[in-house]
Order: structure tokens, then sequence, then C-alpha cells
């Protein structure tokens, strides 16, 4: 694996925000489907995330970024469905992560194709 590729590893504050996320859906019994609660376990244990699901986070923020403007979205007393959700993925850090992420797993692979391009010519 090239050097610049960046480690797969979520900071801290996304396994923070999955753990909370996790810690409001058992509290209220809603927000999320399996796969979120799958993801989160992930982020929270700060397992290494395949290039794979980076782009499926980077996706899932995409379609739901609708689901902050819902009410009580940041409400930790009585959370949206959506908040929940959100938090699964890691949040407004998972987002920002997952995006960066994104980026640099793209530039590190063209800048490897430029490599074995100018070597091959």
């Amino acid at each position: 694996m090239d050097s610049e590729i960046p480690d797969h590893i979520p900071p801290a504050e996304v396994a923070q925000a999955a753990e909370k996320g996790l810690k409001l859906r058992s509290q209220y019994r809603r927000g999320g489907t399996m796969v979120g609660v799958a993801r989160a376990r992930d982020l929270k244990n700060r397992k290494s995330i395949s290039e794979k699901t980076v782009r499926r986070m980077v996706s899932y923020f995409s379609r739901h970024k609708a689901d902050k403007r819902a009410e009580n979205f940041g409400d930790d007393d009585n959370p949206s469905t959506g908040y929940i959700a959100w938090l699964l993925w890691g949040g407004d850090a998972g987002q920002k992560w997952a995006e960066e992420h994104k980026k640099a797993i793209e530039k590190a692979k063209n800048e490897a194709k430029m490599r074995r391009f100018t070597q091959s010519h």
C-alpha cells in the first residue's frame, strides 16, 4: 500500500459520536437501521474502515443531510430518529472524516497511476 494513502481508522471524535448514537438508540428504541448499528459498532471500536465503506458513509451523509433540519435534531433529551441515525454513522465528525478520507484515497490512487504511467514511458 502506498504511504500516501491514509490509514482507515476513524478518529476518536467519530468513535464518540457513534457510541453516543448507540446509547441513544438503546435508550429511545428508535433511529437507524441494522446497517447503521453495524457501522456504529465498527466506528465506536475504531476498526479499519474499507474504502467501499468510506464511500458508503459519504453517500449516507449526502442523502440524509435534510435530516438535520428536522425537529429535535441535536436534542439529546428527545432526539429525532434522524439525529440518532446520523450519530450512528459518526455524526458531523464522521461526515467530515469520510469526505476528507475519500478525497485522500482518490488523490493517492491518482498519484500512484501517474507514477506507473511515467515509469512506463
